[in-house]
């Protein structure tokens, strides 16, 4: 419950769409890339990464659907965005069982907790490009920016898992550090 309230206020806090964030064959792209990526045996903490990225994507799309329908209401923009990110919870209801574990400070499913990062990350660079745009007199300060900033941050974080896997290892080296033994009687 606590991871769900994180993820509900951090993305209450990137509730305004500037423009489109990408366009639709980056979307198909991605979303293709993603079931690749699992078929050569990427680990899910990186296709996590991805998917949440696509979630947010698609959450934004939404967005910009319901503002050329006229469709406005209070914390609309939050409700989407959650929804739209939230959809990663169908994926345990059909394909695959929630194996939650210790990473850093929480106890999620290491895919959950890649996808809600992933599309953090997004969101944020996203806005990151808007800030840095205003900044620039309204125009972007290299060629394709607006694509290269999220890619970049997302390839980061990928390599990053990559290297440093999710959950591995957690708990025995907190174990270990804090010269806790199993309860066998030995030590």
């Amino acid at each position: 419950m606590l991871a769900f309230t994180a993820l509900f206020l951090s993305l209450v806090l990137a509730v305004r769409a500037y423009a489109n964030p990408a366009c639709a064959v980056c979307t198909v792209a991605v979303g293709a890339s993603l079931e690749i990526a699992r078929y050569y045996g990427v680990d899910d903490a990186v296709v996590g990464v991805w998917a949440g990225a696509l979630l947010a994507l698609l959450g934004y799309w939404l967005i910009l659907w319901f503002n050329k329908k006229g469709w406005r209401f209070w914390g609309r923009d939050a409700l989407l965005m959650a929804v739209s990110v939230g959809s990663i919870g169908f994926m345990y209801v059909s394909e695959m069982p929630y194996s939650p574990q210790i990473i850093g400070i929480f106890y999620l499913d290491p895919l959950l907790f890649s996808t809600t990062l992933g599309a953090l990350t997004f969101i944020y660079v996203s806005k990151f490009y808007q800030w840095m745009k205003e900044r620039n007199g309204g125009h972007a300060h290299f060629p394709f920016e607006k694509v290269v900033l999220p890619v970049a941050a997302l390839a980061l974080l990928s390599v990053y898992f990559n290297y440093c896997p999710l959950g591995s290892g957690t708990v025995d080296s907190l174990s270990d550090a804090a010269g806790l033994y199993e309860f066998s009687g030995e030590k």
